[in-house]
């Protein structure tokens, strides 16, 4: 949580630097870049991953895991096209990478080794959102706008396919997962590019999880579903 606030606050300060080259009636910089019918660029980005456990009721096993969240990075091509004065539609293909340690908090205290209650889970997903932008009219050198759309993920890290189990200490996931993304940000002109600060969370609508091959598995066993919760920052430059 402190890790996220303190990326709040930056994005929030490259805002109040922008906003405090213009004045009330600016010099308009860039006048014609959104009237292009295309338009390209790159994002790079923090992201903070989590996951989101739904139980079974009448299973055995851990009825908890606790997931021990961490900063990764974000990096990515733009490709915008438009639509309408307000409406753009975008994709957004990149890499965003994290890890995620899980908890397993349930072991009785003779069972509760390191091999048994901690899972380290890397992700290196490649994601393929196509997003519909959605801005208000231009004020000065400066726009918001809202973002959304459906995206796929292919996880690079999943361990489906591999045989080994939680049993040998191998937490697996399924390589392909389906999302959709919601956010909000701020259009820059600046001189000769513009610059866009924006967050955006993301929802894993797909269960992740591979269950190991045994049923009753104290890992596994208990979990109904498992999905991503993500929470990206992103600087975009076009």
């Amino acid at each position: 949580m402190r890790n996220t606030l303190f990326l709040l606050m930056g994005m929030l300060f490259f805002a109040h630097t922008a906003l405090g080259q213009f004045n009330e009636k600016p010099v308009l910089n860039i006048e014609n870049k959104d009237k292009k019918f295309l338009n390209y660029g790159y994002f790079l980005g923090f992201n903070q991953y989590d996951f989101k456990f739904d139980y079974k009721a009448d299973s055995g096993g851990v009825d908890d895991v606790l997931v021990d969240k961490s900063i990764g990075f974000n990096v990515g091509l733009i490709g915008e096209m438009r639509l309408h004065e307000f409406l753009d539609l975008r994709i957004e293909p990149g890499l965003h990478y994290n890890a995620r340690n899980l908890v397993y908090t349930k072991f009785p205290e003779a069972e509760s080794t390191p091999q048994n209650i901690l899972r380290e889970v890397k992700s290196t997903y490649i994601n393929f959102p196509l997003l519909l932008k959605v801005s208000t009219k231009r004020f000065g050198n400066w726009k918001p706008f809202i973002i959304g759309g459906p995206s796929v993920s292919l996880n690079l890290g999943s361990n489906e396919t591999n045989l080994d189990d939680n049993s040998s200490g191998t937490f697996r996931m399924k390589k392909w997962n389906y999302n959709y993304e919601l956010g909000f940000g701020i259009d820059f002109y600046l001189e000769y590019f513009k610059f866009t600060p924006s967050i955006r969370g993301v929802f894993t609508l797909s269960d992740e999880l591979v269950p190991d091959t045994d049923p009753n598995s104290r890992w596994t066993g208990n979990i109904d579903a498992m999905r991503t919760r993500g929470l990206f920052i992103n600087f975009t430059f076009e």
